[in-house]
């Protein structure tokens, strides 16, 4: 069954999937990385999530140093495509707004997602549409 990205039911979905997963290995880059991230434009408004040791969950982390701030459709790129170039493109047209640390960021580029985050993600991607 299809979620519609950024709905309550997706934010589920990709829970019971990371869950599933059990414990998944995180590049060093990645394993202590909070992102927080506002994603403008959903049909229910402004939602949030974040990006922690490379996962998706759902909702702010105080701890976060960094808040990245995109439309809906953009972040279905880059989170969901796997458009690394969508990111870059985002942020050079004014689409992606960065509040904090911006220096954070960086390790999401250079880092290269485990084997099992590959995996899960693959599966996250199956079990959403836009």
């Amino acid at each position: 069954m299809s979620h519609k990205f950024m709905s309550a039911d997706w934010f589920a979905k990709v829970k019971e999937l990371r869950d599933a997963a059990g414990d998944i290995e995180a590049p060093a880059a990645l394993h202590d990385l909070v992102i927080n991230i506002t994603v403008t434009d959903t049909d229910d408004g402004d939602k949030q999530m974040s990006l922690v040791a490379g996962m998706i969950e759902e909702g702010h982390h105080s701890s976060a140093p960094t808040t990245m701030i995109l439309p809906v459709d953009l972040a279905h790129r880059i989170f969901i495509d796997n458009d690394q170039s969508a990111g870059m493109q985002g942020f050079m047209t004014g689409q992606i707004k960065i509040e904090g640390d911006m220096s954070k960021l960086m390790a999401l580029q250079t880092a290269q997602p485990s084997a099992d985050q590959v995996a899960l993600m693959k599966q996250i991607q199956e079990v959403t549409h836009v």
